[in-house]
């Protein structure tokens, strides 16, 4: 996660807050995992991000394909780290 922070957020600035979930268990909670054994070994979890206020999830993003960045889950990305969202 901290890749992706220092990528998409290097300057801390955008109020994203990048959380890991070594153990999938926040993942498996929203059944975004998918079965990634062939490649990596173990379940994975899908690529996702939420926006959450008060403590409740406002909107989900979740990369449809479970192969790399497309779609709604890059738009949000890009929108936010230009202050858009």
């Amino acid at each position: 996660m901290k890749a992706w922070a220092k990528t998409l957020d290097p300057d801390s600035k955008s109020g994203i807050r990048f959380v890991a979930d070594p153990h999938a268990e926040f993942t498996n909670a929203l059944d975004l995992a998918f079965d990634g054994t062939a490649i990596f070994g173990q379940p994975r979890s899908k690529r996702y991000a939420l926006v959450v206020e008060d403590g409740r999830v406002k909107e989900a993003h979740v990369e449809a394909d479970n192969t790399g960045m497309s779609g709604e889950f890059c738009r949000f990305f890009f929108l936010s780290s230009l202050g858009l969202l």
